[in-house]
């Protein structure tokens, strides 16, 4: 080997070295950056419960406006056959009766 080599040998083996271990992650800090994302995570998930819950309520009053939307065009339809009903005895009464 030339004097050169052994001179820039050591200088490599130390500039590698220092390149991968520099790239490596401590327990701690992976500790703190997984328990950011967790806290995020968890933050998240309660917001997710809470809208499912609203939309279960709002579904569940949709239905009972439904239901009684169903309920009142029931009472109109029996409202209207009732009126029709009138309507015809209104109007056979004034052929019945003699104008003077």
């Amino acid at each position: 080997m030339s004097p050169s080599v052994k001179k820039i040998a050591p200088a490599v083996v130390i500039l590698v070295g220092a390149l991968s271990l520099g790239g490596c992650a401590t327990k701690g800090f992976v500790r703190e950056q997984v328990a950011t994302v967790n806290q995020r995570v968890d933050a998240l998930d309660a917001k997710l419960q809470q809208t499912d819950a609203t939309a279960k309520s709002a579904q569940s009053e949709a239905q009972a406006a439904s239901g009684q939307a169903q309920n009142n065009g029931q009472r109109l339809d029996q409202l209207n056959s009732r009126v029709d009903g009138i309507e015809q005895r209104m109007q056979e009464n004034q052929r019945k009766k003699p104008r003077n």
